[in-house]
């Protein structure tokens, strides 16, 4: 077994250098189970001498994040009185892990002076710890009703994602809860744009790209890459072929983002990727924008929207004067309603621009698309465009009709999952302009199925999110794509489309502008 390295001497003449006590009074477990000494690696150190009152950290897997919040705040509770720390973790498994291989662990392996000095714990149970200077310390799923001086959130992405309600519990109950003045951090590996995590991670990278000047209140923000640890590189194994795809890949990142990489790392890519597949960009991203690409687990269209951005399809693709804008759309009663704008140029389907409102009428949205002075093709509508508006007895698709909207296509009605099929098949054909059309992009990629917490697993049924509405729209398109839209297109399989049986609605003749 591992002894501490230092003396008493050296921890008195050093007792109020924190980061030399970082890395040389802990142990704790290695993965295998093995009693090793805590030291920095070049993330952790970079953390600790950068560490604002709030910090947010979306990161690659295994980067030891955690383990450093852990001895940071045990550390923090045993060099100061009356100081409470707390650490939440995402699964009850992850709670006794944390506590054991770090924090008691910890404890337990002090070098014997200090031990003597800090005290036996007035009180040890399974995931909290008591000092006589006052000093508590604790892993939970909560902070069950605690005000913490210290405060970490590990995989705060996946509790957003699974579980929105104690995600909500957490930042009402846990993270306002902790004083001006006081530290609090959240990291996570990214599940997608969807939620807390995801939004405290956006203002805070504007705020970091602006240069804002930030508040006690602000939160910080630290994104780690894969390629930082050095440990993820296969420098000996010049055997792995490098596919072409991936040298793409690699030169894009290069150019783009001025990310080189060794051939060892390319190399250890290359072979992560065959075991993660398209997990590879939420749980190893390269960049930020890769780190919410998409958890593929729940999500509908997660492998499709990582091949969107591994094939560069999401980039500058502005209307092409030569071609028709059509647009599809999610028509809500009393919620939002979403048009998406495209372009059928080829075999390429290409999202040129998005709108989205709610609680206003149609006359808002028909104002909205002559505003734009696009030159139309088709409006593609869900069936229930038929339904007659309960306050007027006037069914929608009439009320367009007199406010000149021209050109409608009623897209028939079909199962979602029939309908989500049919998105699936399209995918290959979609392009994105990185501008305008990002939306779509995100609430594709957000989509998702209902999490069952009673069966601790994903249900059939999408959940109904914000996303919802531009997914349906999306869907929309292609139910009507794969029937009929015009003489010149193609369906998801590249063959003329002929005949079909969507319900075609041109109002006013083409002489009325649309």
């Amino acid at each position: 077994m591992a002894e501490s390295p230092v003396t008493a001497e050296e921890i008195q003449a050093r007792f109020g250098d924190r980061k030399w006590r970082l890395n040389n009074l802990y142990f704790i477990k290695d993965s295998n189970g093995r009693k090793i000494l805590f030291k920095m690696n070049p993330v952790q150190e970079y953390l600790h001498d950068n560490l604002w009152y709030r910090n947010i950290i979306p990161k690659a897997r295994k980067l030891g994040v955690s383990t450093f919040f852990s001895i940071l705040a045990l550390d923090q509770i045993l060099f100061s009185e009356n100081k409470t720390a707390g650490v939440i973790a995402h699964r009850q498994e992850d709670v006794k892990r944390l506590f054991r291989n770090n924090i008691q662990f910890a404890v337990e392996n002090l070098h014997p002076w200090l031990k003597s000095i800090v005290g036996k714990p007035e009180i040890s149970s399974a995931n909290e710890l008591v000092f006589k200077n006052g000093g508590t310390i604790f892993v939970s799923l909560t902070t069950r009703g605690q005000t913490p001086n210290y405060l970490h959130v590990s995989e705060y992405g996946y509790i957003c994602k699974h579980s929105p309600d104690k995600a909500e519990e957490i930042l009402s109950g846990a993270i306002n809860s902790v004083a001006i003045g006081n530290m609090v951090s959240i990291e996570s590996t990214a599940e997608g744009k969807n939620g807390h995590f995801y939004d405290l991670c956006m203002s805070a990278e504007r705020k970091r790209l602006t240069s804002e000047q930030l508040t006690p209140l602000d939160f910080k923000m630290f994104f780690f890459p894969w390629y930082l640890d050095p440990q993820y590189s296969l420098d000996d194994a010049d055997w792995v072929v490098i596919p072409k795809d991936f040298e793409e890949y690699f030169s894009h990142l290069k150019r783009t983002e001025n990310i080189k990489l060794s051939e060892g790392q390319k190399r250890w890519y290359v072979k992560m990727a065959e075991t993660n597949q398209e997990h590879r960009f939420s749980q190893f991203p390269s960049t930020l924008e890769e780190a919410f690409s998409v958890s593929l687990e729940g999500a509908y269209y997660g492998k499709y929207v990582n091949q969107v951005h591994a094939e560069n399809r999401l980039g500058f693709f502005p209307v092409d004067p030569m071609y028709p804008v059509d647009t599809a759309w999610d028509l809500g009663i009393n919620d939002s309603t979403a048009v998406c704008f495209f372009q059928s140029i080829g075999p390429e389907i290409r999202f040129v621009d998005f709108y989205e409102a709610s609680n206003v009428g149609l006359e808002h949205y028909v104002a909205k698309l002559r505003e734009k002075g696009y030159r139309y093709g088709k409006h593609i509508l869900q069936h229930d465009v038929n339904v007659r508006d309960l306050s007027t007895g006037v069914a929608r698709i009439n009320m367009l009709y007199e406010l000149g909207l021209q050109n409608i296509l009623v897209a028939p009605k079909i199962f979602i999952a029939d309908g989500i099929e049919k998105v699936r098949l399209l995918f290959p054909r979609f392009r994105f302009d990185k501008g305008k059309a990002m939306p779509i992009l995100d609430a594709l990629q957000t989509y998702r199925k209902q999490w069952d917490d009673a069966k601790g697993t994903w249900s059939d049924a999408p959940f109904h999110g914000p996303e919802s509405h531009v997914a349906d729209a999306v869907r929309t398109l292609a139910v009507v794509w794969s029937e009929q839209m015009g003489g010149q297109l193609m369906d998801a399989w590249g063959k003329p489309v002929e005949g079909g049986g969507v319900q075609i609605e041109s109002f006013f003749g083409s002489g009325r502008s649309g």
